[in-house]
């Protein structure tokens, strides 16, 4: 299932009061992905989580060799992969929303998106402790901080303590958000579960290697790679 106003429409927007909301680059959707999306689901109650695919995220694609070494296949395979993933979870789906809209995917116009197509909702956006660190490089933070609260996934006392560090500069160096600023624990919840070890580099060098990545995509996913001979080339 996919779609760009996350799978609603008016019924489907009225109906939804908490949604969640994984991005990436998701190159490919990798089992770690699912997991923490399924936990937040339950840890958090929520009506619904999101895979958001990034049409062309700032910084990582590059990263991730981009347009070399066939590092990455393009966003139109990338939100299929996120369909199949997503397939047997039923409060789970792929969303569109910023594949279609182009262009650098910034996480704050994609939830100032969604607030607007779900004005009931209330947002939560979930991520990874790495990247949460790093909030203060991100696009108008204080206002996505506004616009959602955070699920971040580490168990360390150490991360922890760095991410909401992270949290209240972003808030007080944006000229705005006080409130989290003072309190960033109020902001951020702390999904409580066990690091799952698989990334989507991995995935990317074991099929370039022509190794198995059963245990590490969905069967879908891996069907879909081999079939469309994704990652062949990838170096990293």
């Amino acid at each position: 299932m996919h779609s760009p106003q996350a799978g609603g429409g008016r019924q489907g927007s009225a109906a939804v009061r908490s949604l969640g909301v994984l991005g990436g680059t998701f190159n490919p959707p990798h089992v770690g992905h699912l997991a923490v999306a399924c936990h937040a689901l339950r840890e958090l109650a929520l009506d619904r989580v999101l895979l958001v695919p990034a049409h062309t995220a700032p910084n990582k694609l590059q990263a991730e060799g981009g347009l070399e070494g066939g590092g990455d296949p393009g966003p139109v395979h990338r939100l299929r992969m996120c369909e199949l993933a997503v397939a047997g979870e039923p409060r789970i789906c792929a969303c569109a929303l910023e594949i279609e809209r182009g262009g650098v995917s910034y996480t704050v116009d994609t939830l100032m998106s969604l607030h607007a197509s779900h004005p009931n909702a209330e947002l939560t956006f979930i991520v990874g402790a790495d990247a949460a660190g790093t909030l203060g490089s991100w696009r108008d933070p204080a206002q996505l901080l506004t616009l959602a609260r955070l699920a971040v996934a580490t168990r360390t006392g150490a991360a922890r303590q760095r991410v909401l560090d992270a949290v209240a500069q972003a808030a007080a160096a944006d000229g705005g958000g006080e409130q989290v600023a003072r309190s960033p624990t109020k902001t951020v919840h702390f999904l409580d579960m066990p690091t799952i070890e698989v990334s989507s580099s991995l995935v990317r060098h074991r099929v370039a290697k022509g190794e198995s990545i059963e245990g590490l995509v969905t069967p879908a996913v891996a069907r879909y790679i081999s079939e469309h001979a994704l990652y062949r080339g990838a170096v990293s």
